[in-house]
């Protein structure tokens, strides 16, 4: 049997590089992205970010807390939620969407735990990377009513509504 390299293991845990933050995931994510605009190379110091799109609900802060950095962004509001110690970006808000969070996954215990389902961005990727065969990429940023599958989007109506509350 296969595994399945996105189903969340039991207590999928993370946190800050200096432990003052933890958190668990209680569920597995909604959607992996493995974003290559700049935007994501600039903030991470790196080529490229793995977010972990995960409604807010299930995510259990086990110690600490996080402060809101607004950064600026070409595509609107963005908040990274750092470590007030140690800086450390440990999830994001990408247009003030209370209900989701976007976990890096590399503050992750184990980040190998998590594989992109999606590239976006990747016409800023760059060139010497080269992307898995057979994971989906996207230029810019794409539909996800075509990409996602059904019960996903279902879970992603219900994370955006549970706002209008």
């Amino acid at each position: 049997m296969k595994r399945n390299p996105n189903r969340t293991k039991p207590k999928l845990r993370g946190g800050c590089s200096c432990g003052a933050v933890r958190y668990q995931l209680l569920t597995a994510p909604i959607r992996v992205h493995c974003c290559h605009c700049t935007d994501c190379q600039r903030h991470t110091g790196s080529a490229f970010v793995i977010n972990a799109i995960i409604e807010t609900s299930a995510i259990r802060i086990i110690r600490g807390e996080l402060e809101a950095v607004p950064m600026r962004r070409a595509y609107g509001p963005h908040d990274i939620y750092r470590c007030p110690k140690c800086k450390v970006a440990v999830w994001s808000d990408y247009g003030r969407r209370p209900q989701i969070r976007f976990v890096r996954v590399g503050t992750l215990d184990d980040p190998s735990a998590l594989r992109p389902h999606i590239h976006i961005y990747t016409r800023s990727k760059l060139p010497w990377l080269k992307l898995p065969k057979g994971t989906p990429a996207f230029r810019d940023y794409y539909d996800p009513k075509k990409v996602w599958p059904k019960t996903i989007l279902r879970r992603w109506a219900t994370a955006m509504a549970a706002n209008d509350r």
